[in-house]
């Protein structure tokens, strides 16, 4: 009876969202919003069909977040169609590293002079809320291949690199604790931790993405064979560059994020320009002719965009059929979670004061108008990546008493974000957006 009474609530809410999906992206509301609320419906605080709590269940907890922030972060390095050498990789790239540190720093100081922390909790609460989300900000991230929008390229950037390069400073926090092996003076933690797996994170995915793509291709240009079956070519790609980097000690999320991105400029260097290539191969995708979608495929001008569309078509549902789960999730779990009186002041610090001054610290000196870097500093969604790295460091040993004060404080944080997030990003991106097209009539050219 159970299941058959999810089945019936899972159906209504996904039939019901399919159907009202354009409503909501004009409304000042987020398909995470309605989530949250039906997780809240099925807690003990209404239908009471969930029981778990953020201190129970935390190894499926971080399981499940971890696979949805790892097809997420594949689908953001898709999206990506500029190669590492556009001066576009500037922003992300400082976002991701100057104004990350500066956060954690942040954090860290507030967590350890305002609330009481050790200077190892106050960090790992800074690894913990660092980064942005890759899952729930798809609002405001880059569309589509191709999309030449720089708030949201920054936007998508960041938010696929800081999930990898907060990794550190969450292992510094548990080293601190005395939860990790940070060696003498943190010579571990400097070579291995941070230097090492970085960058080799981003070495295996950026060689596990060209090779699996030059792969498919020649087979599919010169024996026309490989077609098909694009949906296990994504999954496939995602579980062999996070469990080689892991197996490496290197970071997974920078990993599969690297591949995506690898990925995709693969597809542009072997293929035309995406412009002129997406209709096309949207239309063959479309057609219930296999036999067109199967010749697009093998197409040697066509079959980088083909590859590439399908793959990413397939990741996009993916991810939303996660965020559905781990946002439902996250509603379930409030009814028990300690929460801290101390969240009424530390989430406006983090979103309305940290937030901006990290990404004005972090964009100093460069040529970001003013309107883009209000949006910048509003938008640094927080969400999964920040339960994931929660229900690590409760798995890795974190004191029970320590770890219902950090969840009581990152659910808090993830929460407000959802909803004021998801308030705001209808009108802003579209005043955003209309302001953007007006500059573009007026510019000489």
């Amino acid at each position: 009876m159970a299941f058959a009474l999810w089945s019936v609530l899972i159906g209504l809410l996904l039939i019901v969202l399919a159907l009202a999906g354009t409503v909501l992206a004009r409304l000042p509301l987020s398909t995470a919003m309605l989530y949250l609320a039906v997780g809240v419906a099925v807690s003990p605080l209404g239908l009471g069909w969930i029981q778990a709590g953020p201190l129970s269940h935390t190894v499926l907890l971080e399981r499940l977040t971890e696979v949805v922030v790892l097809v997420s972060l594949f689908t953001a390095g898709l999206k990506l169609s500029h190669g590492l050498g556009d001066r576009r990789w500037l922003e992300p790239l400082r976002l991701a590293t100057t104004s990350m540190v500066v956060t954690i720093a942040c954090i860290a100081a507030a967590g350890h002079f305002l609330l009481g922390l050790s200077v190892g909790a106050a960090v790992l609460l800074g690894g913990l809320l660092a980064p942005t989300d890759p899952v729930l900000a798809s609002d405001v991230q880059v569309q589509e291949p191709g999309d030449q929008d720089q708030v949201r390229f920054a936007l998508t950037g960041e938010g696929g690199l800081n999930d990898g390069t907060a990794f550190p400073f969450v292992m510094l926090g548990l080293g601190l604790l005395g939860l990790h092996d940070l060696g003498a003076w943190g010579w571990r933690w400097i070579a291995v931790d941070f230097a090492w797996a970085i960058a080799a994170g981003i070495g295996i995915g950026a060689v596990l993405g060209i090779a699996t793509g030059r792969l498919v291709l020649y087979l599919r240009r010169e024996h026309k064979e490989a077609v098909g079956l694009d949906d296990f070519l994504a999954l496939g790609l995602i579980a062999l560059a996070y469990g080689t980097a892991v197996l490496a000690h290197a970071y997974g999320f920078l990993a599969v994020f690297a591949a995506g991105v690898a990925l995709r400029r693969l597809v542009q260097e072997q293929g035309e320009s995406p412009a002129s290539t997406q209709r096309a191969v949207e239309q063959a995708a479309a057609t219930p002719d296999r036999h067109v979608a199967d010749k697009m495929a093998v197409d040697r001008r066509h079959a980088p965009a083909f590859m590439a569309h399908a793959v990413l078509g397939f990741n996009q549902q993916l991810e939303r059929i996660g965020e559905v789960a781990v946002v439902v999730t996250i509603g379930s779990l409030l009814w028990a979670v300690e929460w801290q009186p101390a969240a009424w002041w530390f989430v406006p610090l983090l979103l309305l004061v940290i937030r901006p001054l990290s990404v004005a610290l972090g964009l100093a000196g460069a040529r970001v108008g003013h309107t883009r870097r209000l949006l910048l500093g509003w938008f640094g969604i927080r969400g999964i990546g920040s339960l994931y790295y929660l229900a690590y460091a409760i798995n890795h040993g974190l004191d029970p008493q320590l770890a219902a004060r950090l969840s009581g404080l990152t659910l808090a944080v993830v929460v407000a974000s959802i909803v004021l997030h998801g308030v705001s990003v209808t009108p802003l991106m579209a005043a955003y957006e209309r302001r953007s097209r007006r500059g573009d009539r007026v510019r000489p050219g």
